[in-house]
C-alpha cells in the first residue's frame, strides 16, 4: 500500500474513534503533546494504560465475587479506573464507568455486574481499535523512512 494510502487509512480510523464515540477531545490533547523527540508518545501513553489498568480490572472482578459486595470499595477501584481512563480520552468506557458508580451508590449488584461486562467490552473493542490505528500510523512511518532510504540512495 502506498503512503498516502496508508495515511488516509490511519487517518479514517482515527476519525471513526471519534465518531463512534470511542475517544474524546483529551486524546487529541495527548497528540498535541507529541513531538519529534517522542513521535511515539501517545502510543506509549495507551500502552502504559492498559497494562496499569490490568490490576484495577482484577481489583474490581474480586470486589464484585465477595459476598456481601462491599460497594464503597468498588466504587473506589472504579473512580481510579475511570481517573485512568480520562486521561487517555476513552469515553465510552468512562461513560460506562460513570453507570458503575451510580449502581454502586444504589447497592444494586446486578446493575454493576452487567455494567462491568458492558465496561470489558468497551476496554477491549477500544484497545484492539487503537491497536490498528497505532499499527497503521506505524506503517506509514515505515513507508516514510523507506522513501527517505530510496532517496539517499540517488
Amino acid at each position: 500500500m502506498d503512503k498516502t494510502k496508508l495515511r488516509q487509512q490511519a487517518l479514517l480510523i482515527r476519525t471513526s474513534l471519534f465518531h463512534e464515540g470511542f475517544l474524546d477531545e483529551q486524546f487529541i490533547q495527548l497528540e498535541d503533546l507529541q513531538d519529534d523527540v517522542n513521535p511515539n508518545f501517545v502510543e506509549e501513553i495507551v500502552t502504559l494504560f492498559y497494562s496499569d489498568s490490568v490490576r484495577l480490572i482484577f481489583n474490581i472482578e474480586r470486589g464484585l465475587m465477595s459476598n456481601p459486595p462491599n460497594f464503597t470499595k468498588l466504587d473506589d477501584y472504579m473512580h481510579q479506573f475511570k481517573g485512568s481512563c480520562s486521561s487517555i480520552g476513552a469515553k465510552k468506557v468512562k461513560t460506562e464507568c460513570s453507570r458503575f458508580s451510580e449502581y454502586c451508590a444504589a447497592e444494586n449488584f446486578e446493575g454493576c455486574f452487567r455494567t462491568f461486562q458492558q465496561i470489558n467490552v468497551e476496554y477491549t473493542t477500544l484497545k484492539k481499535k487503537l491497536q490498528t490505528y497505532f499499527q497503521c500510523r506505524k506503517l506509514t512511518e515505515h513507508s516514510d523512512l523507506k522513501q527517505t532510504d530510496s532517496f539517499v540512495r540517488l
